[in-house]
Parts: structure tokens; sequence; C-alpha cells
């Protein structure tokens, strides 16, 4: 992506004077977003669709206590110092490389990988995804210290977990995820229930950890072009997160990449058996092309339709395309 507009930046400028959440708990999807829009030729349609979007943004939050290198383990985890994080991050990244600042970072956030229905780390892994493949700006590097700051402050480790058969494949281990019990309410509650996952992603090397992490993504984006309709807009995040995961490894060092797995399918597993349906539905592949198929989530305008397609996009194969086709089917567009 060469953003040649300036829109990019323009559109993460006026996004941070604002918070991560809104209603003390709903994410504020906008900056992952306009990140895809611009990267798929859609930066005309950005502040259009940020003005309608507006009606969702709050101020960001009061600060509370500075956080510092010495205090930040009694702060991890407090949604109370979103704003303290992200001013610490701030700090971090105008002293130092931001590679450096996240692979400091990446092992201490990573069990919390979970929290804030893993949109904090969706966050990341625009931020970062920029980072790697355009000029590095301040716009730039200040989306990072807010994703890294809402991540920290959203930190939820999940509860202890029974491990159960191997699974040869993602595929099958998404398939054998058991669903919690009490398959209603919000996230925070699904997650409690959580008790077991089927073992999967244990990576003897580096190299091999990235291609399960592949191989996680593709059966996450492909699941969903059957299972989907369970809970639509929840269920995109059992393939936006890792994939999150899977485009922030070219930035982090190597030894770092089986634990990121690791983290990746706990994400993933925890997000399906949260929301799966008990029954598969049909769907039916789609005809459309990339470009096409992503002009059609744009005028969509759903947050979490754009932010799949852009997932099933670098999945790319028929079936992700027929997924992202699902996604815009089934949840309520933006734009009436």
């Amino acid at each position: 992506m060469t953003d040649t507009t300036g829109t990019l930046d323009e559109a993460l400028e006026r996004l941070h004077t604002t918070g991560p959440e809104r209603n003390g708990w709903l994410t504020n999807h906008a900056p992952m977003a306009v990140e895809a829009l611009v990267r798929h030729g859609q930066a005309p349609a950005v502040h259009r669709w940020l003005d309608q979007y507006a009606h969702k943004l709050e101020d960001a939050p009061a600060p509370h206590t500075p956080v510092t290198a010495g205090t930040w383990r009694e702060a991890l985890g407090d949604p109370a110092r979103i704003t303290d994080w992200t001013r610490y991050f701030a700090r971090e990244l105008g002293d130092r490389p931001w590679r450096d600042v996240l692979a400091e970072w990446w092992p201490r956030l990573l069990p919390g990988i979970a929290g804030g229905a893993t949109h904090p780390v969706i966050r990341t892994g625009h931020a970062v995804r920029t980072l790697l493949t355009t000029e590095e700006t301040a716009p730039r590097r200040a989306e990072l210290a807010h994703a890294l700051g809402y991540w920290a402050a959203r930190h939820q480790p999940l509860p202890p977990l029974t491990p159960l058969a191997v699974a040869p494949t993602a595929a099958a281990a998404l398939d054998a995820v058991p669903p919690v019990p009490e398959q209603d309410g919000g996230i925070r509650a699904r997650l409690a229930q959580l008790t077991a996952f089927p073992v999967w992603g244990e990576a003897s090397d580096p190299d091999a950890a990235k291609a399960l992490l592949t191989e996680l993504v593709t059966a996450a984006t492909h699941r969903y072009a059957s299972h989907g309709h369970g809970e639509p807009i929840m269920l995109v995040h059992a393939a936006t997160a890792p994939n999150a995961v899977l485009r922030t490894l070219p930035a982090l060092p190597r030894a770092l990449w089986a634990p990121s797995t690791a983290a990746a399918w706990a994400a993933a597993a925890a997000v399906t058996a949260a929301y799966t349906p008990r029954e598969a539905a049909p769907y039916a592949e789609t005809g459309l092309g990339p470009e096409e198929l992503f002009e059609r989530a744009a005028a969509h305008g759903d947050d979490h339709t754009i932010k799949f397609t852009d997932t099933a996009l670098d999945v790319g194969d028929p079936l992700a395309l027929a997924a992202a086709v699902r996604s815009i089917e089934l949840n309520p567009p933006a734009y009436r």
C-alpha cells in the first residue's frame, strides 16, 4: 500500500483524539477499518466512512496515574488506565525504535490476547502492517501506541484450560472445540466458562510455527462461510485475531513466533467456543474477484465486514472469498 493522498494519516490524527471504546466496553473499530480501506484502494471513501461512524466515537478517557517502568505490572489489565497506557507507549515509541518496543512488550501482552474481545491485538496487527509496509510517520507510530495501550489496559488471560485430544489440522481443531455451556450474554461471561481446548499448534521451530499460524487463519476464515451465522459479528474475530498475529510475525524476533502461534490458537478457539453454532449452514462460492469483493465490503460499510474481508483477501482462495461474501450477507450494513 502506498497512500499518496495522505488520507490514512489524516484519518488517524482525527481518531487519536478519541478513545478506543465507547459505553465502557464497546470497541472503536475505526482505526482498523480505515487502514484496511486505504490498503485496498478505498482512500476516497475514508472520510465519508468516518463521518457515518462518528456517532460511535467518544473522547479519550481522562488520565489516572502515569505508567512507568517500575509500576506497569500493577496497571496491566486495568481499563481505567487506558490513557495512562497510551501515553506510556507514546513516550517509549518517541525514544526507541518501534520494533524494539514491540519486541519487549509483545511477550508481556500475549497472555492477555483475548482481552477486549481480541480487538486490541487486531488493532496492533493493523498498526504493525502499516509500519512494515509503508513510510513511518508520526500518526502511524502513534497508532501503534494507541493499539498497545489498549491491549495493556484490557489485558485479560483466559482461565486455566485442560488439554483435550491432539487435532491433526487447524480445521479439525476448530471443529473439536467444545462450545461453552451457556451461549448467552457478552463475551466476558462466555470466556469465563472455558474449560478445555484440543491440543493443536505446537511448533518445533519458528518456520513451522508460521506455517501453522497461516493454516489456522485459513481454516478460521473458511469456517466462517459455514458457521458465521452463529454470531456473524463476533465470529469474524476467530479469523481476524490470528491474522493480526500473523501480520506481526515479521516484526518480531523469531524466538517469539512459536508462542505467538500458540496464543493465536487460544484466541481463535476461545471465540469459536463462545459463539459457534452447533450446525453448519450452506453457502455458495462467489464469482467476484478480490478488488470487486472489497469494493462491495466498503460499500456495505460495516466495520467487522471490512476487516474480515481484508483477512479473507489475505487468504485469497475461493472459499475465503465465499466467506467474505457471507459476512456481507450476514452483517447489517452501515449505509442504508
